[in-house]
């Protein structure tokens, strides 16, 4: 009865919408001169009409050199008209489009004597679904029921947005690339995912999330990029905000443990202290965001069943008790050097500081003997440092501009691992030390030019990137090590690349049409003396085109298609050789002969707006060569579990989204979000080296699987606002097996207090305690089910004050 009364609950209440961000502007410029000799004319008046209404929606007299600028123009259909003393008033209608903030007019002739009038069409921007190349903005401020924790929290109740063993999945893919501020860095990961669960909220001002990017984006990632932008201001004078977090997770035990161990942790807490700062005077601007986030988390509670084909059944659980402490500083200053020449310098910096104590006891299939006992004590700090600097020019068309920019990234990873093993007949003591010290040097120039039709876009960008690593084993009493499969081993990174794009728009029609070339050459050189791995690497030359053409059907339906291909490159740790014995039996293992994954994506989109909300729904479908994957297998003769990357062919992966949304009020409005997809991954067969050659076979496997969120918003008298978030993942495939159903409720409050400069909150998560994630996998020689029953559940209240 209880579960069926949680169950209608999740159904019929419903959370947030989280808004779609608008460009509030779009900037018209142009040049007049004199028909007959070419010369400017200054101080010739530039008037903007409504095509509806006859009013004057913007004016301008031109400069010494002719030139005129009119911001602030919403997308719409408008006459231009221009009159200068001596000279014929000309007229023009001009049709203002959603693609570009900056529009370049054709120069503007004046003629002494009477010209017949001609037409021009202009574009314009405006932000939405298909928009801006599919790109999505939310702003965290209005994610009420998430507020206070990190930046992967946050985004679970994003539309399109799901979130698995702590990555971040669109459309049922975790292939995302991360940008902060528009770059890659280290701290989430160079073509891959990290550390978002530990990156505050507190620190970001929104997130982009870009289903479809073009060709100026690095072609990793194949289901998309998401941006995250973080908190800066450039108000006149003295700015900021400051803010307090705390809450509690893991309320009360959801189940018991296996005897035998230490306790699982229960009401654990959050402290989120965060500043901001931001000073401009003249043409400086200095700003300053730090955050430090303090969590004790149940970080994975799971309960596993194995059964071997011989017969043998074992029941163990995985328990981890994580304390983390992580401080962000992001700083810097921008000079103004004058109204063409930007000079930006900024630092990042960010160390996080990881310790995890845990147990995992394994026992037969009555329970009636314990097998071994895994005690673990990982004390790990990973280190950040980032310096950036970026120079921009400004041409006299606005929009019209050169951006140069240099990036040096430090991370380094330091981990130490320290566990006992408890066997019925012997004790044995082992650690491992691991240091990681990456570099990465990047450059990118880019060049945006604004047309009379849209805009063009081209650049270059290199990577130089090196990763050497060096572990140690130390062997203590009745050691489980592979004493040679230690040692050091070095990834090497070099990237190349140009693009084009050219971005087209009139009153009926959009296209976008962009080619990227990138050469990739890859080298992992291995220690020598390691028993199963020797130096691999590859290279390729690649392009990586994006289209997209949409038709307006009128100016509240569009219809649009996208096309793209991307690539997805093992990341170093997919190819990292040592065995991390961060699980008793099931030992992970890197593979580095493993080749990057190619995807193509296709996708029909339609829209539709009103004055109160719109309609997006996509079908898409994508199709990859070389799908990279993890694959678990055994030696025979052996219980050990390895699980090691591999190349499993071709994979599919079709479905439909819709997202809508809409106010049905002042008081309330909802965000609707559906994703249905099928997925596919044909039969293959690989080979695992380690710990010794063994094939794995696989047969097809295919899945409908999806997800529903939906988000309502209430905005009450006296400045309260509340939220409740409601989210399902149907059944998926993953490799090898299956995944079950989760779902959650979420709901928060908050309320503006002291004249709109203070703020005040209260969320809680997972209400019900319902987010448990059940597997269930198929080897070749054994499979298993586990059920984990990590920290889902946190409350939290907070308060900010904007000064």
């Amino acid at each position: 009865m209880v579960k069926s009364l949680k169950l209608a609950i999740f159904i019929f209440m419903t959370f947030s919408a989280v808004s779609y961000a608008q460009v509030p502007s779009v900037t018209i410029s142009g040049t007049v001169k004199s028909k007959s000799d070419q010369s400017a004319l200054p101080y010739a008046y530039v008037d903007l009409f409504s095509k509806k209404e006859p009013i004057i929606i913007s004016g301008a007299v031109t400069d010494e050199e002719g030139r005129f600028s009119l911001p602030e123009i919403e997308p719409g259909n408008y006459i231009l008209e221009i009159s200068y003393l001596g000279f014929e008033t000309k007229q023009e209608s001009i049709y203002v489009g959603s693609l570009s903030e900056f529009i370049e007019l054709p120069v503007f002739e004046l003629n002494e004597e009477l010209t017949v009038l001609e037409s021009a069409v202009i574009t314009g921007a405006v932000s939405g679904v298909s928009n801006k190349l599919d790109k999505k903005t939310y702003s965290l401020e209005d994610n009420i029921s998430q507020s206070g924790g990190s930046v992967l929290q946050s985004m679970q109740n994003l539309p399109g947005v799901t979130i698995h063993d702590g990555k971040v999945q669109l459309r049922g893919s975790d292939k995302i690339t991360v940008l902060i501020d528009g770059k890659q860095t280290s701290l989430t990961g160079f073509g891959s995912q990290k550390g978002l669960e530990n990156i505050p909220a507190s620190a970001i001002d929104k997130i982009e999330i870009i289903n479809n990017p073009s060709s100026k984006y690095d072609a990793n990632g194949n289901a998309g990029i998401i941006n995250i932008i973080m908190k800066k201001n450039k108000k006149n004078g003295w700015n900021g905000k400051v803010g307090l977090t705390t809450g509690l997770g893991s309320l009360w035990e959801r189940k018991e443990n296996l005897p035998t161990i230490r306790p699982q942790y229960t009401l654990t807490p959050k402290i989120n202290p965060s500043v901001s700062l931001n000073y401009r005077k003249d043409k400086v601007n200095f700003f300053l965001q730090a955050d430090n986030l303090y969590t004790e988390t149940l970080n994975k509670n799971e309960y596993v069943t194995r059964t071997y084909d011989d017969g043998t059944v074992l029941h163990s659980q995985f328990k981890r008790n994580r304390n983390t402490n992580y401080l962000t500083v992001n700083t810097g200053i921008d000079w103004y050097i004058n109204d063409k020449n930007t000079l930006t310098i900024s630092g990042m910096y960010g160390n996080e500081k990881i310790i995890d104590k845990g147990d995992q006891p394994i026992f037969n299939a009555d329970y009636s003997e314990r097998k071994r006992l895994w005690q673990f004590l990982e004390d790990e700090v990973l280190t950040t440092a980032m310096v950036s600097t970026s120079f921009q020019h400004k041409f006299d068309e606005p929009g019209h501009q050169l951006n140069i920019a240099f990036n040096y990234t430090f991370h380094r990873e330091d981990e130490k691992y320290f566990y006992d093993n408890f066997l019925p007949n012997s004790t044995g003591w082992d650690d491992f030390k691991l240091l990681a010290d990456e570099q990465v040097y990047d450059f990118n120039l880019d060049y945006s030019k604004p047309l009379k039709y849209g805009r063009l876009e081209a650049g270059i960008k290199f990577r130089n990137r090196s990763i050497p690593t060096d572990m140690q084993f130390f062997p203590g009493e009745n050691s489980v090590m592979d004493l040679d499969a230690d040692g050091q081993a070095t990834y090497k990174e070099l990237i190349p690349a140009v693009y084009g794009n050219y971005v087209f728009e009139n009153e009926k029609w959009e296209a976008e049409l962009g080619l990227r070339l990138e050469y990739v050459k890859i080298r992992y050189d291995v220690d020598a003396n390691h028993n199963t791995y020797k130096s691999d690497g590859y290279d390729y030359t690649q392009p990586f085109p994006n289209l997209r053409l949409a038709y307006k059907l009128n100016d509240n339906n569009k219809i649009s298609i996208f096309y793209n291909r991307r690539v997805d490159r093992p990341n170093e740790v997919d190819i990292r050789i040592f065995p991390k014995y961060d699980d008793a039996e099931i030992i992970k293992v890197g593979n580095p002969s493993l080749r990057a994954q190619f995807t193509n994506s296709i996708e029909l989109g339609y829209k539709n707006t009103w004055s109160s909300g719109h309609l997006y729904g996509a079908l898409y479908h994508r199709f990859a060569d070389g799908t990279i994957t993890r694959i678990s297998s055994i030696v025979p003769g052996n219980i050990l579990v390895y699980a090691i990357f591999q190349n499993a062919g071709r994979s599919y992966n079709s479905g439909i989204e819709t997202i809508w949304n809409q106010k049905i009020s002042n008081i309330y409005s909802f965000n609707f979000n559906g994703n249905i997809y099928r997925n596919q991954i044909n039969s293959f067969t690989v080979e695992n080296l380690y710990p010794e050659p063994n094939i794995y076979s696989a047969p097809e496997q295919t899945a409908i699987s999806g997800n529903l969120k939906l988000n309502n918003t209430f905005r009450f008298a006296k400045n309260w606002d509340a939220q409740i978030s409601a989210t399902y993942l149907a059944p998926d495939i993953i490799p090898q097996g299956k995944i079950g159903f989760r779902y959650s409720l979420d709901a928060g409050v908050k309320k503006s207090i002291q004249n709109g400069k203070g703020e005040i909150f209260l969320n809680a998560n997972d209400l019900f305690n319902t987010m448990v994630i059940k597997r269930k996998i198929e080897g070749s020689g054994f499979s298993y089910t586990s059920d984990d029953y990590y920290e889902t559940q946190v409350v939290r209240i907070g308060y900010s004050y904007k000064f």
